[in-house]
């Protein structure tokens, strides 16, 4: 078993990653503000590995503190930009099995990250597989208090040169300030999810 450091985990490292896109593809300048996306990753040591286990309260127990260290990150990454979308992925090493990444995902897990950003009424996009080093993965985007806000659905697209090892899982949790550059299908608007409490 490796030492725990971080709230019974074992951490491995931390990875941010910020992308501010300032024109769309065609060359478009952007439609307001620049389009930045963040992303926050945790390489974590699964104790799971290997073996089966009915029980996976290792990983769940302890993942509300997990959770606040990604909101702690988010907040820090964005420098006071409001966060309008989120979304979550894992990437699991060979040794372990797909519930294992997504036993970090659960609510207890993602409700600090909802306070962290002031609030999230809608359910996150979640993705995820087993992979080795290197595995790209796309983690899904949508508004984060009404799914249904069209102009919001997108993508981030990361790779970790030297994980999961077999024995780790990736966390990774991504966001955006706005919707899409130019985005024009229609449909609600963000601007239209805003109530008297700021969320519907």
């Amino acid at each position: 078993m490796k030492p725990t450091n971080f709230a019974g985990y074992h951490i491995r490292k931390w990875h941010s990653f910020v992308e501010e896109t300032l024109a769309n593809e065609s060359g478009q300048l952007a439609d307001g503000e620049p389009l930045f996306k963040y992303a926050v990753a945790a390489v974590i040591h699964n104790p799971y590995a290997g073996r089966f286990s009915e029980s996976l309260a290792e990983l769940i127990g302890p993942s509300p503190q997990l959770g606040r260290a990604f909101g702690e990150r988010i907040q820090a990454l964005a420098a006071g930009r409001p966060i309008e979308s989120y979304g979550k992925a894992c990437l699991v090493g060979s040794q372990g099995e797909y519930e294992h990444g997504n036993a970090f995902l659960t609510n207890p897990a993602a409700d600090p990250v909802r306070v962290a950003l002031g609030g999230g009424k809608s359910w996150v996009p979640s993705t995820g597989k087993r992979g080795a080093p290197g595995a790209t993965i796309d983690v899904p985007l949508a508004h984060k208090d009404a799914l249904y806000v069209r102009s919001h659905y997108d993508t981030l697209s990361l790779t970790f040169g030297d994980g999961p090892a077999p024995d780790e899982v990736i966390i990774i949790w991504a966001f955006a300030t706005r919707g899409r550059l130019h985005a024009r299908l229609g449909g609600l608007a963000g601007a239209d999810v805003q109530g008297e409490n700021g969320l519907v």
